[in-house]
């Protein structure tokens, strides 16, 4: 049995993966895979907590975490092209939609 630490390190890891990626990054797409990430590395500690206290809680979240972030990928990603259709780029340095 792999002890609940390993887990938790590996969620760590992910998570710290994917905040250096928001913020290094400018890139919309790869800020995008990197918030991704992050959720990923917090389903993994949501999962083994409920593993290792034996209840089905928090695989029921992750199931919900899931189906919003699965939402998320459908709109970001639509907001994402329609950007580059009218920007042609994705850069968040060089988008600036909201200002006049």
């Amino acid at each position: 049995m792999v002890p609940t630490v390993a887990y938790l390190a590996v969620s760590a890891v992910l998570f710290t993966l994917g905040v250096v990626g928001v913020l290094v990054r400018r890139n919309a797409l790869i800020i995008f895979m990197s918030i991704e990430l992050m959720l990923n590395a917090v389903n993994v500690s949501l999962v083994s907590f409920a593993r290792q206290h034996g209840h089905a809680t928090g695989q029921v979240f992750v199931l919900l975490i899931l189906a919003v972030a699965a939402a998320e990928v459908a709109v970001g990603l639509a907001i994402i092209l329609s950007v580059f259709r009218h920007r042609d780029t994705v850069d968040v340095d060089h988008v600036n939609l909201m200002k006049w």
